[in-house]
């Protein structure tokens, strides 16, 4: 279901569609690692597929959600893109209601899009152009806040918009006719046409979706409309019998019924799905199975040959504030990169190496096209506190550090988590006081712009959208520097920030991974963060459940392949 970023910043293990999670692509279709997991039987059409839900609640308004574009909110509402997600294999940029992702100008500010003709929603009626502008105006309006910002900060003419109800419009949002739509930015950005992936992209009846709760029933644009909604309990989808195939390359849609029944714990949905018994058998679990559930799967050859673990997924790192005492000084902060035990905050996150997610070096997660691998410093997984010694001696701290306040979240382990480190960095001479608080109050300290709450600060970080711009801008952009922003490190870099601006404004896909990159390494050699591993998620289905893989980007299943064998 929908994702919550702030959820994704702290845990390596959460995911807003339900739960926790650990393993890829790859690693779904190797027996040795999840058995067959990955498929299941033979693909039909028809039958009723149920998710089981950790959380009370989800919302299909496209406005107030930040679900990636394979989950929940896919099944109900269509973008102007799509990703495509194979097994195996990065993310696609692919046309969803458009006929193309998108025509940049020559000055890379404009973006045309021509809609698909024959598009209608679930109540008959056209889908036009206007109803996407619609769409995404309305997404301005502050009683429907709360989804993906990123259109809101590139739009022209966007700044103190307050959504189209009080008869308002936007005019960097052109539609000179029905089936073409002209974005106009306030400055050039080659990731425009994953942006339109994004919800908000969803087109809502023009003139319509004013009420609070427009997401309990939302017009449908996909092959499903909500036809039941039980808050807290039960959310069914059927057919939307206006929905053509012959228009989606990406929604197989393949049950006729899509089930959420929620308030279901994680735990016990493990144990449902493990004895595969009735109904449960046409199930999967939104949640990452946890590492105690993990151990009793892995008993169990059945539930052992229905588990689907990715390859990778988010970055897991230890943030630096680079506002703070000796963390200023860069020499400090690489000794930093030797101290931590990368290898013992895998046993922490998951007991084991295989199931926690390989050891990281990089800013830019695997799954990510153009991301290379690198290793600017050369430490072991285990650490090498002899040399976080040396290095803190050379900056001037031959008696190492105290003091420092290490801020994690007591969701997801994160005390188990912060420990670990805690521990490996005393080998090297750092002292630090363990800050467990709840989440509220973590993100209290990481988004707000008081860099006084922490020293250091465990965090994860899973992009919006398959491009290293989303690995990079959000964390280590100054902007992001508190007023809800991400950037835990409080790392400011003016060259990096013109880098960064550079970058989303390259176009040319190629030249923009090349520059991401580039930037990674730049970032890398600041040492604000000390990226600890690529997380896993793993995935528990029942027998009668088909195509359910997870593919190299992003680690969770791809819900709009998924169907039921009878």
């Amino acid at each position: 279901m929908t994702l919550d970023r702030r959820k994704l910043l702290l845990g390596s293990l959460v995911a807003g569609i339900g739960g926790t999670a650990f393993l890829s692509a790859c690693g779904a279709n190797d027996p040795e690692r999840s058995g067959q997991g990955a498929t299941g039987g033979a693909a039909e059409r028809g039958g009723t597929l149920t998710v089981l839900v950790e959380s009370t609640s989800t919302n299909f308004d496209p406005a107030k959600s930040q679900s990636l574009a394979i989950t929940s909110l896919g099944l109900v509402h269509r973008r102007l893109t799509a990703w495509r997600v194979t097994s195996g294999q990065p993310a696609e940029l692919v046309p969803d209601l458009a006929t193309d992702t998108g025509t940049a100008g020559e000055d890379g500010r404009t973006w045309t899009f021509t809609l698909k003709e024959g598009l209608l929603f679930s109540d008959g009626t056209p889908i036009r152009a206007q109803d996407v502008k619609w769409g995404l105006e309305r997404s301005f309006a502050p009683a429907f806040s709360g989804g993906l910002t990123y259109h809101k900060d590139l739009l022209a003419g966007a700044g103190g918009y307050g959504g189209p109800f009080e008869g308002a419009r936007l005019d960097s949002i052109a539609t000179p006719d029905e089936r073409t739509i002209v974005f106009t930015l306030e400055r050039p950005y080659g990731d425009w046409g994953w942006i339109a992936s994004t919800p908000a992209f969803a087109p809502v009846p023009e003139g319509q979706g004013a009420e609070a709760d427009y997401g309990l029933r939302p017009i449908a644009s996909g092959p499903y409309a909500v036809t039941t909604n039980q808050q807290g309990v039960r959310i069914e989808l059927t057919r939307n019998e206006h929905w053509s195939a012959d228009t989606d390359d990406v929604r197989p849609a393949l049950p006729d019924t899509v089930v959420f029944s929620l308030g279901q714990s994680a735990d016990v949905v493990s144990q449902r799905l493990a004895a595969d018994s009735g109904e449960d058998q046409s199930a999967f679990g939104a949640s990452f199975v946890s590492p105690a559930q993990l151990a009793q799967v892995a008993a169990n050859p059945s539930a052992k040959e229905r588990l689907v673990t990715s390859e990778s997924g988010a970055l897991a790192f230890l943030a630096l504030n680079t506002t703070r005492g000796p963390l200023r000084d860069v020499n400090v902060r690489k000794a930093f990169q030797h101290a931590v035990d990368k290898a013992g905050f895998q046993v922490a996150s998951a007991g084991t190496a295989a199931l926690a997610g390989e050891v990281a070096t990089t800013l830019i997660t695997d799954g990510i096209a153009g991301r290379e691998e690198f290793d600017l410093y050369g430490a072991p997984a285990e650490g090498d506190p002899a040399r976080a010694r040396q290095l803190l001696a050379d900056a001037g701290f031959p008696q190492g550090l105290s003091g420092l306040r290490l801020l994690v979240s007591q969701d997801n382990n994160g005390a188990a988590k912060g420990q670990a480190v805690q521990a490996s960095l005393a080998q090297a001479g750092i002292q630090v006081v363990l800050d467990v608080r709840d989440s509220d109050a973590y993100y209290a300290a990481v988004n707000n712009v008081n860099p006084d709450e922490y020293d250091l600060a465990l965090g994860s970080w899973q992009p919006d959208f398959p491009s290293a711009n989303a690995n990079i801008q959000p964390l280590f952009a100054s902007n992001q520097i508190g007023g809800g922003g991400y950037n835990s490190a409080r790392y400011s870099n003016p060259a990096v920030d013109a880098a960064i601006e550079q970058a989303q404004a390259t176009v040319d896909p190629d030249a923009a991974a090349a520059a991401w990159v580039a930037i990674d390494k730049q970032i890398m050699a600041d040492s604000p963060v000390v990226p600890l591993i690529y997380t896993r998620n793993s995935f528990l289905r029942g027998s009668k459940v088909t195509d359910f893989f997870i593919g190299a980007f992003p680690a969770y299943p791809n819900y709009l392949a998924v169907g039921v064998s009878r």
